[in-house]
């Protein structure tokens, strides 16, 4: 049991203390018995007071501690108060209403600017308020100015879900014409800070500038529209006119007391004047049936016509605010000109049909003319065959009675030269034949061996009287051809080649060229200038005028050319003076055919040109030749327009809104532009460059390369009608 109650205070204890120790100490002075265990109380006593000293100590020790800390307490909480009220100055210094809430959703502190245009709210905030109850009370407070189709539960339901998200911001419209901007921020301690700023004055000054905007646009759009040759008519959702240029009210005569603001789409069509027909498959009231669709309306485009000849394209769209717009343009001198167009087109067809039978009349009496004449010379020369193969018996059988004698010497002339006539009558019987349309080829396929070992026999004698080396190439490949006339182009190729060949040696041989086999005859003659390579295709013409008759007459090319071209097997040349020439005809290889062939086509005559139905563009001075070329032209299937020089051919394309699919352009064109310049203008309206010839007797090698330069084909006077027609089928032929 304890002298001293623990509950009592240190001064008590302190007091209770010392009474003990007084009462002790009288006790052992005044005590009437002086025995051993007085004594020992004394001891007792004098160590009670020891102790009782350590503890006041230790008492006085731990009191003042305690009087330290309860003094740093008082400090501390003094300061704690001043920055609370530090805190709750700053936030009531903010010029936005602000509010704290903690990570429970519960309001721990706000200014008095939160939710002070809620005036109901003001005695509800208060720390330990429900984030939901605050939003509750904002939607139902009568100060908010909800949009008509939002209700306050709506909107209460959307603002807590935007809680949700760690940063929110948006405005708020209240009553008399104010906006508050809320933003939400999540701290750290995933509490919830808000923030409420007055944005009236800034949504004000946007709306004045968005108005100012507006009106500036809208003084442009006035501006546009008075400016535009269309007249413009702008209606809303309820066909209200909105909008319109002036003339609109001239191009539909309607008096400008019924284009007014808000004048309805219907009682301005129910004015329009009595004399405008509609047209394109629409009337009155269709027209207003698609002003009155609403929000679907399709694009629509027709004329009216207004009086006896003004005619009117409108055109109508809708816009995506559920208005239109409706625009009128006066195209009246389109029509003019496209009726004009029309009529002429038509003048125009029936002169071609005219031309046309003329030019067929004149062509079946030419083909009659021509197939008589080739009658003819096949009557005549199987006639003059006879006697000419009698003839040479004769003189052969009196030769051989006179050998070694000068007679016998005469008798050999004369059989070389009736043999030399026998094979002119043989060429001219082959070009009759070729240039007829009776001829037909049995296109087979023929090994090219069977063509060459038989040549190599028969004319290596020739070659070896006339001193020249000749080698011809086997070749086992296997062509699509007729074997006679292939067999006599390669026979008039290499007669050729051995006869202007004084030294050196012969080549044939063949190469594979992609799906044909090439067949070349190489010579080491005095080659062909350029300028004569076109003019040894034709008949009775040679280069070598010292030649004597006896060595040919010039037909055995005019007979290569032919057969190549009745054949469709191309004919190529190359050639340089002083070095030889090189003969070239592509055959097709059997099996790579890629369709039918038609063996009777000639240069002459293109089957492609026949339907490819080409319009051509002539320009040419001399009318003579102007007139010869396009009679040529049109037997042949070409659509010709003529002009004498480079004014008349634009004006022309201008007048017709054509576009050539080639030109034939004469090259010196009067005092005027060239044929090249004239190309080149032509070629700058158009998106790609037209095929292109150049007709002239220009021989200069200046001429040849503007013309190589310009991508363009050169046709030498006097002009040659079988390299016309294969320039014509090769643009055809490019025709999609």
């Amino acid at each position: 049991m304890s002298l001293v109650n623990p509950a009592d205070s240190l001064e008590r204890q302190n007091e209770k203390l010392l009474q003990i120790a007084q009462s002790l100490m009288n006790r052992v002075e005044y005590g009437a018995e002086q025995n051993g265990a007085a004594y020992a109380q004394f001891e007792r006593a004098a160590l009670l007071e020891k102790r009782v000293r350590e503890r006041t100590l230790e008492l006085e020790r731990t009191l003042n501690l305690l009087h330290d800390s309860n003094a740093q307490l008082s400090e501390a909480n003094a300061q704690t108060e001043a920055a609370r009220q530090n805190l709750a100055d700053a936030i009531e210094a903010v010029s936005e209403g602000f509010a704290l809430f903690d990570s429970g959703d519960t309001l721990v502190m706000c200014n008095s600017r939160f939710c002070r245009d809620f005036h109901e709210m003001q005695k509800t905030l208060k720390p330990g308020l429900p984030f939901s109850e605050y939003v509750r009370q904002v939607s139902r407070s009568p100060f908010l100015l909800l949009p008509s189709e939002e209700t306050p539960d709506n909107w209460a339901a959307r603002r807590i879900r935007r809680h949700q998200d760690r940063h929110v911001m948006f405005n708020v419209q209240l009553r008399l014409g104010r906006w508050l901007q809320v933003s939400e921020h999540r701290t750290s301690t995933e509490g919830t800070v808000i923030l409420q700023t007055d944005v009236t004055d800034l949504i004000r000054i946007e709306r004045a500038e968005r108005d100012r905007l507006r009106d500036k646009q809208a003084v442009m759009v006035r501006a546009t529209l008075d400016h535009l040759n269309q007249g413009v008519g702008i209606f809303d959702e309820l066909g209200q006119l909105v909008g319109w240029n002036g003339k609109l009210g001239a191009l539909l005569a309607m008096d400008a007391r019924r284009l007014q603001i808000g004048a309805s789409f219907s009682g301005l069509i129910d004015r329009l004047a009595q004399d405008v027909r509609f047209a394109q498959g629409i009337d009155r009231e269709g027209f207003l049936q698609w002003a009155l669709t609403g929000n679907h309306r399709a694009p629509i485009s027709f004329e009216v016509v207004q009086g006896e000849r003004t005619v009117l394209q409108v055109f109508g769209r809708g816009m995506p605010d559920g208005g239109f717009v409706i625009s009128v343009t006066d195209v009246t001198a389109e029509r003019e000109a496209a009726r004009r167009l029309f009529e002429m087109n038509e003048v125009l067809e029936q002169r071609v049909m005219e031309r046309t039978l003329e030019l067929e009349d004149a062509l079946s009496a030419a083909e009659r003319a021509n197939a008589s004449k080739s009658r003819f010379v096949a009557a005549a020369s199987h006639d003059l065959l006879q006697p000419l193969s009698a003839a040479k018996l004769y003189v052969s059988s009196l030769a051989d009675r006179f050998p070694g004698t000068e007679e016998h010497r005469v008798l050999e002339k004369a059989e070389s030269a009736l043999t030399s006539a026998a094979q002119i009558i043989d060429a001219l019987l082959d070009i009759s034949k070729l240039d007829g349309d009776g001829l037909h080829f049995d296109i087979r396929a023929v090994k090219l061996t069977e063509i060459l070992q038989p040549l190599r026999d028969e004319m290596s004698v020739l070659a070896e009287r006339k001193g020249v080396e000749m080698r011809i190439v086997d070749s086992h490949l296997i062509v699509d051809s007729d074997a006679t006339y292939l067999r006599r182009v390669v026979q008039n190729l290499l007669a050729n080649a051995i006869r202007y060949t004084e030294t050196g040696k012969v080549l044939v041989g063949v190469r594979r060229n992609g799906g044909s086999a090439r067949i070349e005859v190489w010579d080491t003659g005095p080659g062909i200038a350029e300028d004569d390579q076109n003019a040894i295709f034709e008949e009775f013409r040679r280069l070598d005028t010292k030649a004597s008759r006896n060595e040919g007459l010039g037909l055995g090319l005019a007979i290569v050319e032919r057969a190549c071209a009745r054949l469709g097997h191309p004919l190529g040349l190359w050639s340089e003076v002083g070095r030889g020439s090189c003969f070239m005809v592509n055959v097709p290889i059997a099996g790579f055919q890629s369709g039918p062939r038609d063996p009777r086509r000639s240069a002459p005559r293109p089957v492609h040109l026949s339907h490819a139905g080409l319009i051509a563009l002539l320009v040419e001075n001399d009318a003579a030749l102007r007139r010869a070329l396009s009679i040529m032209l049109e037997s042949w299937g070409v659509n010709v327009i003529e002009a004498e020089d480079a004014d008349l051919a634009i004006a022309l394309l201008d007048d017709l809104q054509l576009s050539p699919d080639v030109l034939l352009l004469d090259y010196q064109l009067g005092s005027g532009p060239t044929g090249l310049a004239l190309a080149q203008e032509i070629n700058e309206s158009q998106l790609a460059p037209l095929p292109c010839a150049i007709i002239s007797a220009d021989k200069s090698p200046q001429l040849r390369q503007d013309c190589k330069v310009a991508g363009v084909e050169l046709l030498a006077k006097p002009l040659d009608r079988h390299k016309l027609a294969q320039f014509l089928e090769g643009v055809a032929q490019q025709i999609p």
